[in-house]
């Protein structure tokens, strides 16, 4: 039997579409799980639209919640929302990958053509193994920051509920999605001076945020004695904001009352560093981030737009395209004709990919915001906060989440998954397979600046 086009177009997905709808359903899946009675305490169970909403924060690892997680979920509730971290972080093919690998079964080449896409690699070579180490890795490092809150937590709570809570929210945190179980929606405020809590929570999101491909470079480092021009961009460029960032946050804040005022001067750095790494895509805070000055706020949304690394569990522009717009402006002010980064040429594709993903990324969050403002009655700041937070998957707020209509929650619901898949992604899988071109129009000039 002949197949048809229609046919053809419904079981003939690309790895970008498979990768759309294998989210869409984890999303599904687990608002299901959170809507029932045994999710909930005193079988309170949720609407749809807040079990959707908390469903894609924790599948696209945002954070962002409408009910408090510490004391409206069970502990079943609490375990679905962990795995939901845990698969979004990593991706639900490299699960997939690690039982296939555990049951000794063949990865197909369509399964690689979609890992390839989830990693956001240039090639399968390797594919395989790289997802094997990206599992290794982040199973090694969540057991041991889950041993080490434990510890700290064991002196404030019983052994058992420390143990629980270092679980959490090591895979939380690694994950960069920024759920606590404190309860209250306090996240880590009351540990703001705490420099064990605040440096291994800072350190998992650190690790989260520069991507699996780097931290496998930095480990065969040892045998190399060579980092790829990706991976010295990652360090270099994610040191550069970290410390920046906390700089601006510590002038800013220093003498605000409600934030780092009262704190002494090593609480002062802690808060700032803390405050600086979060809006990397983490989604914890330490300090009431609604409390902060419009300056410092202002700032941190920058740095939410921004984000994480690729091949990581954070969302953004990403780091490498931030460095690649300022190579550009460096180097069309200084009339160079080539982008050179640590004695490498960029390639021209590579500059024009991060002039869309920008501008794409620029455009959404202006739109969103300016559909929010309509329909939200608050501060356009807070609103601008709010829908870059969703878009950078990092899960602050200054306090409107609790706060959104229905249609703000389908927004920022969108907001969420765009951000989780990235624009180019969504646009691949939604657009029509581009054909090669087999001419080229001739040059024309325009009058720029």
């Amino acid at each position: 039997m002949k197949v048809t086009k229609l046919h053809k177009r419904i079981f003939v997905l690309s790895p970008p579409r498979i990768l759309t709808l294998g989210f869409a359903f984890i999303i599904l899946l687990g608002a299901c799980l959170l809507m029932l009675p045994i999710s909930n305490t005193n079988g309170q169970p949720l609407t749809f639209i807040d079990a959707l909403f908390t469903s894609t924060s924790a599948t696209c690892v945002t954070g962002l919640i409408v009910v408090d997680t510490g004391t409206h979920f069970t502990v079943f509730g609490q375990v679905v929302l962990m795995c939901l971290i845990q698969i979004g972080g990593l991706g639900f093919m490299s699960m997939a990958t690690l039982f296939a690998l555990a049951f000794k079964k063949k990865i197909s080449l369509s399964e690689r053509l979609i890992l390839q896409e989830a990693m956001n690699q240039s090639s399968m070579e390797g594919i395989v193994r790289l997802i094997r180490r990206v599992l290794i890795y982040s199973m090694t490092i969540e057991a041991v920051a889950a041993l080490l809150f434990t510890i700290r937590w064991s002196f404030d709570m019983p052994l058992g509920r420390a143990v629980y809570f270092g679980i959490f929210h090591a895979v939380s945190f690694f994950n960069n999605a920024g759920f606590d179980i404190f309860g209250h929606y306090q996240s880590l405020v009351a540990y703001v001076n705490d420099p064990l809590v605040n440096i291994v929570a800072m350190l998992l999101i650190i690790f989260g945020g520069i991507g699996f491909i780097v931290m496998a470079d930095v480990v065969d480092y040892r045998n190399k004695k060579k980092l790829s021009l990706h991976t010295k961009v990652v360090l270099s460029m994610t040191s550069f904001l970290i410390v920046f960032g906390a700089i601006v946050i510590f002038i800013f804040e220093f003498t605000n009352t409600k934030t780092l005022g009262p704190l002494h001067i090593g609480g002062k750095i802690l808060a700032s560093f803390f405050q600086s790494v979060s809006p990397r895509t983490a989604g914890a805070n330490t300090v009431d981030i609604g409390s902060m000055r419009q300056a410092s706020q202002f700032f941190m949304i920058i740095l939410m737009f921004i984000g994480a690394s690729p091949g990581s569990t954070g969302g953004g522009i990403k780091t490498t395209t931030f460095a690649i717009l300022i190579g550009a402006i460096i180097a069309m002010i200084r009339g160079k004709e080539d982008v050179v980064m640590f004695r490498y040429r960029l390639a021209k594709e590579r500059i024009f990919k991060a002039l869309t993903i920008t501008f794409l990324s620029l455009m959404l969050v202006v739109f969103v915001s300016m559909l929010l403002s309509t329909t939200e009655d608050h501060q356009f700041l807070m609103i601008l906060y709010e829908t870059t937070s969703a878009f950078g998957t990092v899960g602050l707020t200054m306090g409107l989440t609790a706060d959104l209509t229905v249609f703000g929650k389908v927004i920022i619901c969108l907001m969420m998954f765009m951000g989780r898949l990235g624009p180019l992604t969504l646009a691949y899988a939604l657009g029509p397979k581009t054909e090669k071109e087999l001419y080229r129009h001739p040059e024309g000039k325009m009058i720029i600046g």
